[in-house]
Order: C-alpha cells, then sequence, then structure tokens
C-alpha cells in the first residue's frame, strides 16, 4: 500500500495505517526537518510534533492536489521554520532584556554631582512655595504621606490640602523646567 492510500485509512481512524504511514515517512520527516532545524533533538521534537498532526489533521488531505508525502513534509517544512522563528525571536527577545538590563559603567563621581546638583535645584524650586504647599509637598512626596495624611497631620481640611498640592506641583514643575 502506498502513502496516499495509508492517509486516506489515517483519515478514518486507523491505526494500523498509520503505523505502517509512520514507518514509511519518518525518516523523510527528520531528514527534512534535521536540514532546517539543525538541532538534533529538537528536530526529533519536531518530527514527533508533525507526524502527531498528521495523525490528527489526515482528514485534510486532499489527494487531488498532491501526494500524501508532499503534504507531510509541506507540513514538517512549515513546523521547522516555525520552530526556528521562534527561537530565533527568543533570542532576539532574550538579548533586548539583556541590553535592557545591563548597566553600562559609569563615572560615580560624576553621578554624585549631578544628583547633588539636581538636589540643590529642588531646594530652591521647593524655597519658592508658599509654606503650606512645600509642607504638603514635602510630606506627600519625601514623607509618603497620603493626601488625608497630610491634612490629618496639617490640620487642613482635604479639599485644601489637594489645592494647595497641585498648585505646588504646578509651580515645582514650572520651576524645574528651567533645569533642563
Amino acid at each position: 500500500m502506498d502513502a496516499d492510500e495509508l492517509l486516506v485509512l489515517v483519515a478514518g481512524g486507523d491505526q494500523k495505517a498509520f503505523e505502517d504511514l509512520y514507518g514509511m515517512v519518518s525518516g523523510a520527516v527528520f531528514g527534512l526537518v534535521r536540514r532546517v532545524v539543525r538541532d538534533v533533538a529538537q528536530s526529533e521534537e519536531v518530527s514527533q510534533e508533525v507526524l502527531i498532526e498528521v495523525w490528527r489533521t489526515a482528514g485534510r488531505f486532499d489527494p487531488g492536489r498532491g501526494s500524501a508525502l508532499s503534504w507531510i513534509l509541506t507540513l514538517a517544512h512549515r513546523r521547522a521554520v516555525d520552530r526556528v522563528r521562534s527561537a530565533r525571536a527568543a533570542t532576539e527577545r532574550d538579548l533586548r532584556v539583556g541590553q535592557r538590563e545591563h548597566s553600562p559603567a559609569f563615572d560615580h563621581v560624576s553621578e554624585e554631582v549631578e544628583a547633588g546638583l539636581e538636589r540643590q535645584w529642588v531646594r530652591r524650586c521647593l524655597d519658592r512655595l508658599t509654606d503650606l504647599q512645600r509642607q504638603s509637598v514635602t510630606l506627600a512626596y519625601y514623607d509618603g504621606y497620603t493626601y488625608r495624611e497630610v491634612a490629618e497631620r496639617l490640620s487642613l481640611p482635604l479639599g485644601t490640602v489637594k489645592t494647595r498640592m497641585r498648585d505646588g506641583l504646578t509651580r515645582l514643575r514650572e520651576c524645574l523646567g528651567g533645569a533642563a
């Protein structure tokens, strides 16, 4: 019996026909996949996936469009190319993540000087705020209090604190915009 006839029987659920078809095409499937994927272990895995797919989708085979072997090898080639593309995408993704997480060597002294200058600029801008704005912003952003907690600590209505915070942050943003 040839592969076309066996595949038609496999489509009907014939396990013996699948065993025969497997013996007939598994070498060709593995050889094709091995040429595309190159790694032996992955080639074996992809070959098994292809042959399982043949078992599951044998009913889709149309003898009028080509031979069973060419249909199976087309499935194998597609699956092998997908595996290569997937591996390449994973490698590229890992490289991008690695590059993002890699922090280049830097000059500690220049970093400290820059941070010091930024702190001075922020202090200057904070000094330009009203006392209530400065207290509100400092309690919220440096001490970690919520708006409600800031209102309680300053014995002020929550709405007043929110307004002062908004105004203070607006003034800080304008002031710090000149730092750039």
